[in-house]
């Protein structure tokens, strides 16, 4: 099983790195898992035009390919007023609509304090929703205080990140991925719009 983590934090360091590396970490301690770190500031994404995610190249390509060959996601994102960062927006532009139906997804969010605790369940859960995919319950925040000198120091927030990682790879392995509901309207692309 390939649990794949997408972090969409544009800082170096980062904290939603770290937190994501924690769950992968944990998700790799169970059997025949295999994890990878997706940051997205290492890859040159263009930005989404409307056309056919096939035809993308490059990078694009690459970052495209590597989220649908994924069995789970672990998906991370600062929040900056109250929504996540255009990084993280732009791959998900980027996205053929099925790109993540019926497969489970953690979700990770830091800020530098609980004031956008919430933008998980009102911004990412839907968004995930909209792919098909199931946003595992237990999302985790975590804010600066969680923190310190480029480690994750708070036990809770550390135990918690486990716990979610344990529930993508055993909702992985039981839920079946043809269990995504109802397919999503046809949605005509930039090219079959110019044919």
């Amino acid at each position: 099983m390939q649990v794949l983590g997408v972090s969409g934090s544009p800082s170096s360091p980062s904290k939603t790195a770290l937190a994501i590396g924690t769950a992968l970490d944990r998700a790799a301690e169970h059997d025949d898992v295999h994890t990878e770190l997706l940051d997205l500031r290492g890859y040159d994404l263009v930005f989404s035009d409307g056309r056919d995610p096939a035809d993308y190249t490059g990078d694009t390509r690459t970052v495209i390919d590597r989220v649908i060959a994924a069995d789970a996601l672990v998906i991370g994102t600062p929040m900056y007023r109250g929504g996540y960062t255009g990084r993280l927006k732009n791959l998900f532009d980027l996205l053929p609509n099925d790109a993540l139906a019926g497969k489970p997804v953690g979700l990770i969010a830091t800020g530098g304090t609980d004031h956008h605790y919430l933008a998980i369940e009102h911004e990412l859960k839907p968004l995930v929703g909209f792919f098909r995919a199931w946003a595992v319950p237990g999302a985790v925040y975590a804010n600066n205080t969680h923190f310190s000198a480029g480690t994750l120091v708070d036990d809770g927030v550390r135990s918690r990140l486990h716990e979610l990682a344990d529930a993508v790879v055993t909702f992985a392995r039981r839920m079946p991925r043809d269990a995504a509901g109802a397919t999503a309207p046809e949605i005509p692309r930039k090219a079959a719009a110019e044919a």
